[in-house]
Formats: structure tokens, C-alpha cells, sequence
């Protein structure tokens, strides 16, 4: 039909701000290498944090592994989303890239604990959230203590922990389990996720 408009029906797509969080070692870290390996279209972000690098790990790529006085200054300088202490270290997320990433219509995954969860949620409310769990606390307490990266005593502050967490459930959007050996699984549920909220109707804005 002559003078036939071509432009599409549908709104621009917005770009998400998704906070995946959940409980110390249910396999957070693993998900979002999963992840990146499968070329999700993404901006990851990376965490600030003072804690000791763990075997393995990579600067700029697990985390910006720096000095208590350099993350205080982050801090002075209101350069980080959000920070918490966790454990006796400090974690934060550097504000301007996920700024960036959002400004340029990419989606952004943020990787963090359920106290730093809460603190997003109150800046930026339309964001994410899932809560990332085991099936039970004995398969958890099977994979912090194959890790061998905490004492007795931290690992049993982390279990203690956990329990506090799952009463905060009701705060996230989704619960995906990731089960042992079905990594997959779990990163085909986030994929769904997100695919969902691409089509809803009334589409989240995340603004940081």
C-alpha cells in the first residue's frame, strides 16, 4: 500500500539493571562465568573489594582487589552504587560504568550479597532482583566447605548467616536454584528471566 509506514510497533527496548545475589557459596561467582562463556549481551560488573585475593583469581576480572585506604577514598568520593562490609572486608560496586552501560542501552548484572541487595532496591527500585539459592542448607554447607576457603568458625558464621538471608526472600523478584551439577540449568532460568522481562508491557526503567 502506497505511503505504508514500516517503523515498528514496539516501544525501544530499556536496558535492565539485574542484581544477582543469593547465599555465600551457593555458586554465584560459577553463574556468571557461565554467563560471560555463553556471550550473554551484557555489561558484568566488576566489585571493588578488600579482601585477599583467592587462588585463581584475577584483578579487574573477579574483582579490583585494593587497599582499605584506596577503597576509602572510592568511598569519600561517592564513586560506588553501593558497599557494604561482608565478613570483615568491604565490597562495592564503581558507579560510572553501570551509569555507562545503562546510557548506552546495554543491560547491566551486578553480583552481590543480599545486604547490598536491600541497599539497590532503595536506589534504584525497578532494578532485578534475584536471589540465587541452593536446594538445601546441607548441599550449601557441602560446597563452602569443598572450597576451603574459610576456617570453621567462618564457615560457621556463614551458615548462620544464610538462614538470616532466606528470611529475606520476599524482597527479590525471582528465585532460581542452582542445583549441584545443573550450572546450566541456572543460567537457562536467568536467560528466561530476563527474556520475560524484555516483554513485558510496562517496562522497567533503571536509573542510576
Amino acid at each position: 500500500m502506497k505511503g505504508k509506514n514500516n517503523s515498528s510497533l514496539l516501544p525501544p527496548i530499556k536496558p535492565l539493571l539485574i542484581v544477582l545475589s543469593g547465599l555465600s557459596g551457593v555458586g554465584k561467582d560459577t553463574v556468571l562465568a557461565g554467563l560471560r562463556k555463553a556471550g550473554f549481551p551484557a555489561y558484568i560488573s566488576v566489585s571493588a573489594t578488600t579482601r585477599p585475593r583467592r587462588p585463581g583469581e584475577k584483578d579487574g576480572a573477579d574483582y579490583y582487589f585494593v587497599s582499605p585506604e584506596k577503597f576509602k577514598t572510592m568511598v569519600n568520593g561517592e564513586e560506588l552504587l553501593e558497599w557494604a562490609t561482608v565478613y570483615g572486608h568491604r565490597y562495592g560496586i564503581p558507579k560510572e560504568p553501570v551509569r555507562q552501560a545503562l546510557k548506552n542501552g546495554k543491560d547491566v548484572i551486578v553480583k552481590i550479597d543480599v545486604q547490598g541487595a536491600a541497599t539497590i532496591k532503595k536506589k534504584v527500585p525497578q532494578a532485578v532482583l534475584i536471589f540465587l539459592m541452593t536446594l538445601t542448607m546441607a548441599e550449601l554447607e557441602d560446597r563452602l566447605k569443598k572450597r576451603r576457603t574459610e576456617t570453621a568458625a567462618e564457615l560457621e558464621l556463614r551458615l548462620k548467616t544464610a538462614v538470616k538471608e532466606l528470611d529475606r526472600i520476599p524482597m527479590f523478584d525471582y528465585v532460581v536454584v542452582n542445583r549441584e551439577g545443573k550450572v546450566n540449568q541456572a543460567i537457562a532460568d536467568i536467560n528466561a528471566i530476563i527474556t520475560a522481562e524484555k516483554c513485558r508491557a510496562n517496562q522497567r526503567e533503571c536509573v542510576v
